[in-house]
Protein backbone atom coordinates (compact mmCIF):
# COMPACT_ATOMS: atom_id res chain seq x y z
CA UNK A 1 0.00 0.00 0.00
CA UNK A 2 1.51 3.30 -1.11
CA UNK A 3 0.16 6.09 1.10
CA UNK A 4 1.06 9.68 0.37
CA UNK A 5 0.07 12.27 2.93
CA UNK A 6 1.48 15.77 3.25
CA UNK A 7 3.32 16.30 6.51
CA UNK A 8 1.51 19.62 6.91
CA UNK A 9 -1.81 17.78 6.93
CA UNK A 10 -0.56 15.49 9.69
CA UNK A 11 0.77 18.46 11.67
CA UNK A 12 -2.56 20.27 11.31
CA UNK A 13 -4.41 17.19 12.51
CA UNK A 14 -2.13 16.81 15.54
CA UNK A 15 -2.87 20.40 16.52
CA UNK A 16 -6.61 19.66 16.45
CA UNK A 17 -6.30 16.94 19.08
CA UNK A 18 -7.55 17.48 22.58
CA UNK A 19 -7.43 15.40 25.75
CA UNK A 20 -9.68 12.35 25.57
CA UNK A 21 -9.49 12.15 21.76
CA UNK A 22 -7.49 10.45 19.02
CA UNK A 23 -6.84 11.25 15.36
CA UNK A 24 -7.01 8.62 12.63
CA UNK A 25 -6.10 8.55 8.96
CA UNK A 26 -8.49 6.55 6.79
CA UNK A 27 -6.51 4.74 4.10
CA UNK A 28 -9.70 4.08 2.13
CA UNK A 29 -10.78 7.70 1.63
CA UNK A 30 -7.57 9.61 2.46
CA UNK A 31 -9.22 11.69 5.17
CA UNK A 32 -8.42 12.36 8.82
CA UNK A 33 -10.93 11.82 11.61
CA UNK A 34 -10.86 13.06 15.19
CA UNK A 35 -12.78 10.77 17.54
CA UNK A 36 -13.40 11.28 21.24
CA UNK A 37 -13.14 8.57 23.86
CA UNK A 38 -16.85 9.08 24.54
CA UNK A 39 -17.63 8.32 20.88
CA UNK A 40 -15.67 5.08 21.17
CA UNK A 41 -17.59 4.18 24.33
CA UNK A 42 -20.88 4.78 22.52
CA UNK A 43 -19.69 2.86 19.46
CA UNK A 44 -18.90 -0.22 21.52
CA UNK A 45 -22.38 -0.28 23.02
CA UNK A 46 -25.22 -1.77 21.00
CA UNK A 47 -27.50 1.20 21.65
CA UNK A 48 -29.38 2.91 18.86
CA UNK A 49 -27.92 6.28 17.87
CA UNK A 50 -30.88 7.62 15.90
CA UNK A 51 -32.03 9.85 18.77
CA UNK A 52 -28.65 11.59 18.97
CA UNK A 53 -27.76 14.79 17.06
CA UNK A 54 -26.54 14.17 13.49
CA UNK A 55 -22.97 15.31 14.26
CA UNK A 56 -22.74 12.81 17.10
CA UNK A 57 -24.20 10.03 14.97
CA UNK A 58 -21.48 10.69 12.38
CA UNK A 59 -18.75 10.54 15.03
CA UNK A 60 -20.06 7.27 16.43
CA UNK A 61 -20.31 5.76 12.93
CA UNK A 62 -16.66 6.67 12.31
CA UNK A 63 -15.69 5.17 15.70
CA UNK A 64 -17.48 1.96 14.74
CA UNK A 65 -15.60 1.86 11.44
CA UNK A 66 -12.29 2.34 13.23
CA UNK A 67 -13.12 -0.52 15.59
CA UNK A 68 -14.38 -2.90 12.91
CA UNK A 69 -12.03 -2.32 9.96
CA UNK A 70 -8.31 -2.13 9.24
CA UNK A 71 -8.65 1.05 7.16
CA UNK A 72 -7.50 3.43 9.87
CA UNK A 73 -4.04 4.41 11.11
CA UNK A 74 -3.94 6.09 14.50
CA UNK A 75 -1.79 9.21 14.67
CA UNK A 76 0.39 9.68 17.73
CA UNK A 77 -1.01 11.91 20.44
CA UNK A 78 0.74 15.01 21.67
CA UNK A 79 1.70 12.98 24.72
CA UNK A 80 3.40 10.26 22.65
CA UNK A 81 5.36 12.81 20.66
CA UNK A 82 6.75 14.44 23.78
CA UNK A 83 7.09 11.35 25.97
CA UNK A 84 10.67 10.62 24.88
CA UNK A 85 11.85 14.11 25.80
CA UNK A 86 10.06 13.81 29.15
CA UNK A 87 11.79 10.48 29.80
CA UNK A 88 15.13 11.97 28.80
CA UNK A 89 14.67 14.92 31.19
CA UNK A 90 13.77 12.48 33.97
CA UNK A 91 16.96 10.50 33.36
CA UNK A 92 19.04 13.64 33.78
CA UNK A 93 17.11 14.66 36.91
CA UNK A 94 18.21 11.59 38.88
CA UNK A 95 20.84 12.54 41.48
CA UNK A 96 22.48 9.10 41.63
CA UNK A 97 24.90 9.21 38.67
CA UNK A 98 24.98 5.41 38.25
CA UNK A 99 21.20 5.22 37.94
CA UNK A 100 21.08 8.31 35.73
CA UNK A 101 23.68 6.90 33.33
CA UNK A 102 21.98 3.48 33.23
CA UNK A 103 18.67 5.13 32.34
CA UNK A 104 20.33 7.27 29.66
CA UNK A 105 21.74 4.12 28.04
CA UNK A 106 18.40 2.33 28.36
CA UNK A 107 16.54 4.96 26.33
CA UNK A 108 18.79 4.67 23.30
CA UNK A 109 17.51 2.92 20.19
CA UNK A 110 14.64 0.60 19.51
CA UNK A 111 12.73 -0.68 22.53
CA UNK A 112 13.73 2.34 24.62
CA UNK A 113 10.42 2.72 26.43
CA UNK A 114 10.36 -0.89 27.60
CA UNK A 115 13.98 -0.83 28.74
CA UNK A 116 13.37 2.46 30.53
CA UNK A 117 10.44 1.10 32.53
CA UNK A 118 12.35 -2.10 33.26
CA UNK A 119 15.27 -0.07 34.63
CA UNK A 120 12.91 2.07 36.71
CA UNK A 121 11.51 -1.09 38.28
CA UNK A 122 15.02 -2.49 38.78
CA UNK A 123 16.12 0.62 40.67
CA UNK A 124 12.76 0.92 42.45
CA UNK A 125 12.14 4.41 41.08
CA UNK A 126 9.00 3.68 39.07
CA UNK A 127 6.83 5.66 41.49
CA UNK A 128 9.28 8.54 41.21
CA UNK A 129 8.93 8.36 37.39
CA UNK A 130 5.12 8.42 37.54
CA UNK A 131 5.18 11.35 39.96
CA UNK A 132 7.62 13.24 37.71
CA UNK A 133 5.47 12.58 34.64
CA UNK A 134 2.22 13.72 36.27
CA UNK A 135 3.76 17.00 37.44
CA UNK A 136 4.34 18.14 33.85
Amino acid sequence: MDLKVKITEIADELQMQFDESSSYYNTADGKFYLVSDDDFDEAEEANSIEDLPEWQQDSIRIARQIISTNNFIELPSRYHIHEYSIIEEFCYSIDDSKISETLQVAIQGRGAFGRFKEACHQFDIIDQWYLYKTKL
